[in-house]
């Protein structure tokens, strides 16, 4: 055990104001710069046609699979090793990490697989547009087979991020998403001499960002982050380490996956109305990922902090980071609502917007936006559970809000014949979800109230 192990991780002495603004601030920074580029992609594809831009709107689902499948296995990993770090376990905290590796490894064999065999399969399932069916297959066929880079870039930064070393995780990751940008228009149009690849460009520029942010948080983990031994050698799977790691993992991966099943059903809702519809919502998804990233990223920075604490029985810390990290998201998607509320067609604009596009898009934006007056708090609250171990009470929050509210409610305004009700689905879904994480977040105060806390530990809160 190296000399750094021995001595008290930050995540345990540091104020917490400032531990978590430390520990958050360069994740949000790496998730807005990686917002940025996905709204880049389809911005330079929007400038094709309309139909590439439905296309790689209707592959969002299965992107967002397979994120949601890479960042839960991360969450596991990253509750699962501050904990195993808080406690002093350090031989556990290594097998965690190179547990967390051959995961990922598994993960992109299957996508890699779903983007062989099954990328038509699912573009047909959704429209007969032959040339939007066309424009799908290529994308998405090229970014599940070349995902290994998104795997790999997610499960480094997680271990990065586990230990507090968030800012090697935002160089890796923004490093990535500036490439992406610069790539995009040079593949996707075919300047500096490259051959013009339409959309098969813009995955191929994804696949290489991805690919190089895994590259650098590789290089990172092994150069500085000295408190995990990441050899391979002798690598067995652990069983009873990936079970602790699915235990708080797979309630997080339903629970996002549940948000690609809701894509999925939404698209095929809006589409009896138009394909610009669809569009519409596709647009929506990048452009709120630039209020809901640095959210994310928030919670990201909070997970390892409450889990650390936790295992460490310091229950003032665990409490102080609740809740400014709620505070802080409250506030983050304060300005998101104003921003769509006031520029929404500015904001379409940027997408080549048609006219129908724009009478569609701006009442949709304006309309789903009144959602984040709640959206905060239940994003925080749901991270607040995964490092707790509570994994599924995250899982029945999601279920509830989109499978049992979202969906079926966008689907009974849909009958009346009108798209522009199908976006007041949104706050009708925020209304339900905060009320049922009222009753969760008592639970969870309660049981953090029952630790005792250590002599000592009131000093570092």
């Amino acid at each position: 055990m190296s000399a750094a192990s021995t001595k008290e991780n930050k995540l345990g002495i540091m104020p917490i104001n400032r531990l978590l603004i430390d520990v958050s601030l360069p994740i949000m920074i790496s998730m807005f710069v990686q917002a940025l580029y996905n709204i880049v992609d389809s911005i330079f594809v929007a400038r094709i046609n309309e139909n590439a831009l439905t296309a790689v709107s209707l592959a969002y689902p299965v992107q967002s699979l397979m994120i949601s499948i890479a960042v839960g296995t991360g969450v596991g990993t990253n509750a699962l090793l501050s904990r195993s770090l808080g406690e002093k376990d350090f031989d556990k905290a290594n097998r965690v990490a190179t547990n967390s590796i051959f995961l990922g490894v598994l993960s992109f064999l299957t996508f890699m697989t779903i983007g062989l065999l099954f990328s038509r399969t699912y573009f047909v399932s959704q429209t007969t547009d032959a040339e939007i069916v066309g424009y799908g297959v290529t994308y998405l066929s090229i970014v599940c087979i070349g995902s290994i880079g998104k795997f790999m870039q997610i499960v480094f930064e997680r271990l990065l991020q586990a230990t507090g070393k968030t800012v090697y995780s935002m160089i890796a990751q923004a490093t990535g998403a500036l490439l992406n940008i610069i790539l995009d228009p040079i593949l996707i149009f075919g300047y500096f001499g490259m051959p013009k690849m339409g959309v098969a460009g813009a995955a191929i520029a994804t696949v290489i960002g991805q690919t190089v942010s895994a590259v650098l948080a590789i290089i990172f983990n092994l150069r500085v982050n000295k408190e995990l031994d990441l050899s391979l050698t002798g690598f067995r799977p652990d069983a009873g380490i990936i079970k602790g790691i699915y235990a708080v993992g797979v309630p997080s991966i339903v629970m996002r996956s549940v948000s690609s099943v809701t894509t999925y059903g939404l698209n095929n809702i809006v589409l009896k109305f138009s394909s610009t519809a669809a569009a519409v919502l596709g647009v929506y998804y990048k452009l709120q990922s630039f209020v809901f990233m640095p959210v994310f990223g928030l919670n990201n920075g909070m997970v390892p902090i409450i889990a650390y604490n936790y295992g460490a029985r310091k229950r003032g810390r665990v409490l102080e980071t609740i809740r400014l990290s709620i505070t802080y998201a409250i506030v983050i998607m304060v300005v998101g609502l104003t921003v769509l509320q006031v520029f929404p067609g500015k904001l379409l604009g940027l997408f080549n917007a048609s006219e129908d596009m724009l009478s569609i898009g701006i009442p949709a934006l304006r309309i789903i936006s009144l959602s984040y007056i709640f959206a905060g708090i239940c994003v925080v609250a749901s991270s607040v559970y995964q490092a707790f171990g509570n994994g599924v009470l995250s899982l029945i929050s999601s279920v509830v809000r989109q499978l049992a509210v979202l969906l079926p409610a966008a689907y009974w305004l849909s009958l009346f014949g009108h798209v522009n009700l199908v976006w007041w689905a949104y706050p009708i879904a925020e209304i339900a979800a905060i009320l049922l994480n009222i009753v969760f977040l008592k639970k969870i105060y309660e049981k953090t109230m029952a630790l005792e806390e250590p002599v000592g530990a009131a000093a570092n809160n």
